[in-house]
């Protein structure tokens, strides 16, 4: 996030320039901290370490409504739907009260399901019916449960196309968002270059209102362009990790690699327990 942070909004529909490319300082490391991306999902571990796996999207709820962090867009109004008119999720995250509901928010904050649970896809997509649905609803929650899916596949698969197609398997067949996903996987052979590829996002995905209705698409915090982007840089990027488009995208597929590079190492369990603590007591 720290990286891509500096090019966030400043790029709307082009591309950057190889010379305009933010430069990585390892100091980056540590600006994470102040990104929605890492706080929120702090919340959700935090709710689970104390109330069980097993908690209750009515706690999951209560506690994303009493912190105290800077949000924005879906993650906002359902915070609000809660704190000032009681409205409690899953309705949070209706369209019916929340009008950012299929915008990014719950896909770029659903990293940890997959994280805790290598090669368990269901996990994700418990997950994201409790965490989820407190900002998000439809698209915007599979969103989520796809993007936490392929995490739980790449500790144990190498394979892009078939981590991008185990995410695939998480999500309703018949959805929007599964649609662009098979798109992505569709042009990706297509296209020669990524460039190629990125044009038809623009033009299909982002741009095409009869297709994708969300007051956000053009803004570039919809889910389902936001997922494309991401897809394009898994499928293109072979592995490196600069950034070339808007809003932290570059980061959010790099860190879909990273255990496909690593493996599944299993951590001490009391590391497991200290690292979201201590997280979740600075960002509260």
């Amino acid at each position: 996030m720290s990286w891509g942070t500096p090019t966030e909004f400043k790029y709307r529909g082009c591309t950057i320039l190889e010379d305009q490319m933010p430069k990585w300082k390892p100091s980056m490391i540590n600006d994470a901290f102040v990104q929605d991306d890492l706080y929120v999902q702090m919340t959700f571990l935090r709710t689970m370490e104390q109330y069980g796996l097993d908690c209750s999207i009515r706690q999951a709820g209560i506690d994303f409504a009493n912190s105290r962090y800077d949000v924005a867009c879906a993650n906002n109004v359902g915070r609000e739907n809660m704190r000032k008119d009681g409205i409690a999720p899953p309705d949070s995250g209706h369209p019916n009260f929340n009008k950012c509901s299929t915008d990014i928010d719950y896909q770029i904050e659903s990293d940890y399901s997959g994280f805790i649970a290598p090669g368990m896809p269901n996990v994700p997509i418990a997950m994201g019916e409790k965490f989820g649905r407190i900002m998000n609803y439809g698209d915007g929650v599979y969103a989520g449960q796809f993007m936490g899916a392929m995490y739980s596949e790449a500790f144990f698969e190498k394979d892009i196309v078939k981590v991008i197609e185990a995410g695939l398997k998480a999500i309703p067949a018949e959805s929007q968002y599964a649609e662009v996903v098979r798109f992505m996987l569709k042009w990706s052979k297509e296209c020669p270059t990524w460039l190629e590829c990125w044009q038809r996002c623009e033009d299909r995905i982002r741009k095409n209102h009869e297709y994708n209705k969300a007051p956000t698409a053009l803004d570039g915090v919809e889910c389902k362009i936001n997922a494309a982007y991401v897809l394009m840089g898994l499928l293109y990027g072979k592995g490196d990790l600069r950034p070339y488009d808007e809003n932290r995208l570059p980061v959010r597929s790099g860190l879909r690699l990273q255990p496909l590079e690593r493996r599944w190492r299993p951590l001490h369990h009391d590391r497991l327990l200290e690292t979201p603590r201590a997280l979740h007591q600075g960002t509260q």
